[in-house]
């Protein structure tokens, strides 16, 4: 087994279970770069953590890093979680519960999954791109889970779900939610959707933990200052 180091993380795959082009980020160390600096900022000790889009749980095991934290990561994709569990497992993240499905806003409903060869591009989305399998899952809803297990973070990257899903659920309880938004799915007519909706449920834009498309937004109106080692990130 390859035991390629990522972020400081050990992360075992062969070469052939992913792409090529997820095989070079992984190996170069641009796999995820911006979310592995950015998501673990968002997190606070004590934090219970809801992960959506887990992928082959990098970003998951980074998170569950942070102080006292808990997490709930879910991934859809069936190939990823068992690489996702894999590396979790393999950097002794005792604090996560990762899960093989996907939750939505409302009922469960039956969801269609597009699988794609780069991992990182599987989602709800079928104009996205070519996919090499179509796969239907059961949703659960993501308010009552958040309620049953007092989240206060959730961290996202959901390759466009995102836009349906924060416009739809209340999220009770949830303090901070940095996601991944994907102008290129929906426009920037989408991403005023789902700002307008965020802020009229209590969260504002906080540039103080967002990058480009990586943006955190926080209820928490209290002044903060900037880290000196962010401040021209």
């Amino acid at each position: 087994m390859n035991l390629v180091l990522v972020h400081g993380l050990r992360v075992p795959v062969e070469r052939e279970e992913v792409s090529p082009t997820i095989w070079s980020a992984l190996v170069d160390g641009s796999y995820e770069a911006k979310e592995a600096r950015w998501a673990p900022k968002a997190a606070q000790p004590g934090d219970r953590i809801l992960e959506l889009g887990a992928g082959i749980g990098v970003i998951t095991s980074l998170l569950a890093a942070v102080p006292d934290v808990r997490v709930w990561a879910f991934e859809a994709d069936p190939v990823s979680a068992d690489l996702a569990r894999r590396v979790v497992e393999a950097n002794g993240r005792r604090n996560v519960e990762l899960h093989q499905g996907l939750l939505t806003a409302g009922d469960p409903r039956e969801v269609v999954f597009y699988r794609r060869r780069d991992l990182w591009m599987s989602s709800l989305v079928e104009h996205q791109g070519s996919y090499d399998d179509v796969m239907r899952l059961v949703s659960q809803d993501i308010d009552a889970f958040v309620r049953r297990h007092a989240i206060t973070l959730i961290v996202m990257d959901i390759e466009g779900a995102e836009l349906e899903l924060l416009s739809r659920a209340e999220l009770p309880g949830v303090e901070r939610i940095f996601c991944e938004l994907h102008d290129h799915l929906y426009g920037l007519e989408g991403i005023q959707v789902i700002t307008a909706h965020l802020a009229q449920k209590g969260w504002a834009y906080d540039p103080r933990g967002s990058r480009g498309p990586c943006v955190l937004f926080n209820r928490d109106r209290s002044p903060r200052n900037y880290c000196p080692e962010d401040a021209d990130a």
